[in-house]
């Protein structure tokens, strides 16, 4: 657990980078530290991706370390798997989480049971990239929030960062790991978010959240792009005289609920907040777990934000999505209950 926003001490090293730039530096430096490091997936070589997250690398590390696949993710997620468990380290991209659905089998069939199938005499330690969410008006085939899937599926990790300084420890952790990793990456972030990052190699604890802002009257829970509408709901109540205390989960499985837990029994009131549509949301466990292990301590029901339940808007992405305001009245409706 950790109750900061875990900045290094050197700020001498320190670099201002985009989400996506660190994300970028962390598989860089993976590719140079360990030659089991291979990169793969639709576009990835020449052209760097969609996103231009593997911009260089094919330059540099070659194509037999970077390279291009066919656009099939069935293949994409079952070579993974397969280099895997014969030893290397593969990142394999899926050009958008809405295209998880054809790997879906490879991964929470093969990826996700391989250890325990095996009695522990394989592994798979492989990384999914894949940019998620909405916000950048791509429809309903490019803006899906799919994590509770895997959320769902023992044997896997799941992260989603939302700063740039959590995009490189997060992903360096997860390639150093010994677990299959679904790695979302919020694209509305990628160049929006912007933060300093030490030039030093480190690694953010995958399972660990951050306190983003400490406060006293209530818990704010979010992770992934929600992030900075979290952060802004805060502050327009802060402005008001209401303490409220941000927690970025960073990871959902494993997700930090000695942090959760610890605020909400200091808070009394928790609001989670994500842009998944609201049924089967993850946000559901981390509210059952409150409830289940800080009833006595709530002072009023745990909120909850969400995408709706509909395929997602092109042209109303901005209604969809929750927003300050949503999260805002949200809380005031805790803080009045």
């Amino acid at each position: 657990m950790t109750a900061t926003q875990d900045r290094p001490a050197q700020a001498d090293e320190m670099r201002t980078m985009t989400l996506i730039q660190a994300v970028t530096e962390a598989m860089r430096e993976e590719l140079a530290r360990d030659d089991r490091v291979v990169v793969f997936g639709e576009d990835v070589g020449a052209r760097g991706g969609v996103f231009l997250a593997t911009a260089g690398l094919q330059a540099e590390f070659g194509p037999r370390r970077v390279f291009d696949t066919p656009l099939s993710e069935a293949s994409v997620v079952g070579a993974a798997v397969g280099m895997a468990v014969r030893g290397l380290r593969p990142i394999a991209e899926i050009q958008f989480a809405d295209y998880m659905g054809p790997g879906f089998d490879q991964i929470i069939s093969q990826a996700a049971k391989i250890r325990y199938r095996s009695g522990g005499q394989f592994t798979a330690p492989l990384i999914i990239r894949t940019p998620s969410g909405g916000g950048v008006k791509g429809g309903h085939h490019h803006s899906q929030s799919p994590e509770s899937y895997f959320t769902h599926t023992p044997g896997l990790k799941v992260v989603m960062p939302s700063t740039p300084y959590d995009a490189k420890g997060l992903l360096k952790a997860a390639i150093r790991g010994e677990d299959p990793v679904i790695y979302f990456e919020p694209k509305r972030l990628y160049r929006a978010a912007k933060g300093e990052v030490p030039s030093h190699d480190y690694i953010v604890k995958i399972g660990e959240g951050a306190v983003r802002r400490e406060g006293t009257d209530l818990t704010l829970v979010g992770y992934g792009g929600v992030m900075p509408d979290v952060e802004r709901a805060a502050a327009a109540l802060a402005a008001e005289g209401v303490s409220v205390e941000v927690i970025d989960l960073r990871s959902l499985v494993p997700w930090d609920r000695e942090l959760v837990l610890s605020s909400v029994q200091k808070t009394g009131r928790a609001v989670l907040v994500s842009e998944a549509p609201r049924i089967s949301n993850f946000m559901g466990e981390v509210a059952y777990v409150i409830q289940e292990q800080a009833f006595d301590s709530l002072l009023a029901p745990v909120g909850q934000v969400a995408g709706f339940d509909t395929p997602y808007p092109y042209v109303q992405d901005k209604v969809y999505l929750p927003g300050p305001n949503r999260i805002t009245a949200a809380c005031v409706k805790a803080l009045n209950y």
